[in-house]
């Protein structure tokens, strides 16, 4: 199968079913990619950073980490990562993120926006987007103060990170549109279903 490729600063959405797996590449290297994921027999049931922390008892998640739901059932298992690198901490960028963190810069709708007119065809609106499992993003945090710092991705052109679909799900996925996060620079992210 050939690989989808979302331009930079941009988004998509897709049907992905149970038993289906999603690889995400960051094809030339230090770009964040934006995943949400929704339940396609219920969009209220989401994607949980406090679920996944709480059942995964720790904010470092690879291979045999399990990403859960707010309704506390199992969603995307990480079956290969290459990476080793993302966040689960931080929401999505927006155009407040923007006017807050970059006050020089041209305001962009962020990943934020681009995941809301993505998920809008199936139903799920603006107020019902989680905090996003932000692949490949670095985001290291102080153990003394719990300062947290947002740096480039350590990724490589090609690292990658596959999800095996746990139940049928609506999946949101973003090139990110944040400068700290990519390093300045803004660049495709491919994804492909397996």
């Amino acid at each position: 199968m050939t690989m989808d490729v979302i331009e930079p600063r941009s988004g998509t959405a897709f049907r992905l079913a149970r038993g289906q797996r999603l690889r995400v590449v960051d094809v030339e290297g230090q770009q964040v990619s934006d995943l949400l994921a929704f339940s396609s027999a219920d969009v209220r049931e989401v994607i949980s950073n406090g679920r996944t922390f709480d059942y995964e008892e720790s904010i470092k998640l690879t291979v045999g980490n399990t990403l859960w739901s707010n309704r506390s059932n199992p969603m995307l298992e990480i079956a290969s990562d290459s990476a080793g690198c993302h966040d689960f901490l931080l929401t999505p960028c927006s155009e407040a993120t923007f006017r807050h963190f970059y006050p020089d810069a041209t305001v962009h709708r962020g990943c934020f926006g681009n995941l809301a007119e993505a998920l809008g065809p199936f139903g799920i609106a603006p107020d019902a987007i989680p905090t996003a499992f932000n692949l490949f993003m670095n985001v290291p945090v102080d153990s003394e103060t719990g300062r947290l710092q947002v740096l480039p991705p350590p990724t490589r052109a090609g690292d990658h990170i596959e999800l095996e679909a746990k139940m049928d799900l609506i999946v949101g996925l973003t090139a990110c549109s944040a400068y700290a996060s990519n390093g300045g620079t803004f660049k495709p992210i491919a994804y492909e279903v397996l």
